[in-house]
C-alpha cells in the first residue's frame, strides 16, 4: 500500500471512496472498471492503479470479497436455496458462485451453511461488526493464481513455467 496517497491527493480519495461505497451498497450489480472510473472522474487505468494503492486490492477483488461475505451472510441466517444466494449476490453461474466461494473461502456454500447451523450461537456475547471481521474473507491472492499454485502443486511445475 502507498502510504504517500494520502497526502498527495485527498480530493482523489473521496471520489474512490465513492467508488467503493457504490461497491458496498450494490454487490450484487455489475461493476466494470470503466464504470467505477466513471463514478470516480478518472481514467480506467488511473482507477484500477490508484483504488490498489488506497486500498491494497485491486476492485475486482474488493468486489469478489464483498459478494463472498453477503453470501457468507446469506448461508448462516437464512434459509435460501444456495441457488437463490448466489443469484442474489451477483452471480450468473451456480457453478462459478460454488468455485470461488470454495477457492476463498476453502469450504462450499453447502458446509459453511452446515457448520454454522451445528454451531451452538450465543447471541450478544460477541459484537457483529467484529464478528463480520473476523470472517471476512482474505483474497490477498487473485483467484486465478491461487488455482495455478494449487495445480503446480498437485502436478507439479509444467514445462511451460519458468522457475
Amino acid at each position: 500500500m502507498n502510504d504517500d496517497l494520502p497526502s498527495q491527493d485527498p480530493a482523489l480519495l473521496r471520489r474512490l471512496l465513492r467508488a467503493k461505497d457504490r461497491m458496498d451498497a450494490a454487490s450484487s450489480e455489475d461493476w466494470p472498471v470503466q464504470r467505477l472510473a466513471d463514478v470516480s472522474g478518472v481514467s480506467e487505468a488511473h482507477f484500477a492503479r490508484s483504488f490498489k494503492d488506497a486500498f491494497g486490492i485491486p476492485p475486482h477483488r474488493y468486489l469478489l470479497t464483498r459478494r463472498i461475505e453477503r453470501a457468507t451472510a446469506l448461508l448462516r441466517d437464512t434459509d435460501l436455496p444456495i441457488t437463490e444466494i448466489a443469484f442474489q449476490t451477483g452471480w450468473e453461474s451456480l457453478g462459478t458462485f460454488g468455485r470461488t466461494f470454495r477457492d476463498i473461502t476453502g469450504e462450499s456454500p453447502s458446509a459453511v451453511r452446515a457448520r454454522a447451523r451445528a454451531e451452538a450461537q450465543e447471541p450478544g456475547r460477541v459484537p457483529v461488526c467484529i464478528l463480520g471481521a473476523a470472517q471476512r474473507p482474505d483474497l490477498t491472492t487473485a483467484v486465478s493464481e491461487k488455482r495455478r499454485r494449487e495445480a503446480v502443486a498437485i502436478n507439479g511445475p509444467s514445462n511451460k513455467e519458468i522457475p
